[in-house]
């Protein structure tokens, strides 16, 4: 991907969602696609919702170790005011954000950039998760990530709670999640 141009120079910006299940490599792949913007001498920032402070409170972190540096936000609308100069904008855990996260990731686009974002397309049950069917539905480019099933061995699409905590959101990891497939998750 590159920042496009058309026959009167002007930029063209898009926004590519990623997204799967937990332990699918969602943030393995945002982290990847902004690290080869870097390469590309494209100017890069990523921001990540303030209530995500599983690994780390500054840096976006896949399962796997590897990361990037983000900036916390509160919500939404604060990426406006701070991607002013970045040609290429990552916004990681999108579904956490407020509905507003649809207008940012649009304007930015309108504004030439490259809008990577990446985020769960369905909660604990199975259901749409926040904000991401939105972004799907407006989105140049999918990506959907699976992970593997650790009951049965295929594909994997759900991120099965393994805890009794209630709620849509409650974060965790291994200790209150594992990828399951839909027959799996049932079970």
């Amino acid at each position: 991907m590159f920042i496009e141009q058309n026959i009167t120079g002007e930029r063209r910006g898009w926004i590519e969602v990623v997204c799967g299940s937990m332990f699918s490599g969602k943030t393995e792949e945002l982290i990847r696609r902004l690290k080869r913007a870097k390469i590309a001498n494209l100017q890069v920032a990523i921001y990540k919702p303030a209530t995500d402070t599983r690994f780390d409170v500054n840096k976006v972190v896949s399962h796997d170790a590897n990361s990037i540096e983000s900036i916390p936000v509160k919500n939404a609308s604060e990426i406006l005011a701070l991607a002013t100069t970045a040609d290429v904008i990552g916004i990681d855990e999108a579904q956490f954000f407020d509905a507003g996260i649809i207008e940012v990731c649009e304007t930015l686009m309108m504004q030439g950039k490259r809008v990577i974002v990446a985020g769960l397309d369905m909660d604990y049950l199975g259901k749409p998760f926040g904000p991401m069917p939105s972004l799907l539905a407006t989105a140049d480019f999918i990506t959907k990530l699976h992970a593997i099933c650790v009951k049965c061995g295929h594909l994997a699409n759900i991120s099965y709670r393994t805890s009794d905590e209630e709620g849509t959101v409650v974060l965790g990891e291994k200790n209150n999640y594992e990828p399951r497939c839909r027959i799996c998750a049932t079970k």
